[in-house]
């Protein structure tokens, strides 16, 4: 992607935080508080996007977990469980007929 100083273009058409707006349905933030690719700052910064327009959403914060979330005893147990419950109670079976 380069560095956005040269070209932040990129940057921002890869940004969640560009179509905050346009989000619809069951939206779910998982973040590791630790992750140094994705830092927390910027999670902050979609979440203030998504409050913003209105837009309802789940998180879920990962203490001192990287952007893998493995860290810590339980932690990935408690990461698949999370994620298989949020897909249960938020995804209806069968295609979508429109």
């Amino acid at each position: 992607m380069g560095l956005p100083a040269l070209d932040d273009e990129p940057f921002i058409k890869g940004s969640p935080i560009t179509y905050a707006k346009a989000l619809k349905g069951n939206l779910l933030i998982v973040h590791g508080t630790g992750d140094d690719n994705v830092h927390y700052q910027g999670v902050e910064k979609l979440i203030n996007e998504l409050i913003k327009y209105n837009k309802h959403f789940t998180m879920m914060a990962y203490p001192n977990r990287s952007h893998s979330i493995y860290e810590g005893q339980g932690t990935s147990r408690h990461l698949r469980e999370l994620l298989m419950r949020y897909l249960k109670e938020n995804l209806l079976p069968g295609p979508i007929n429109q």
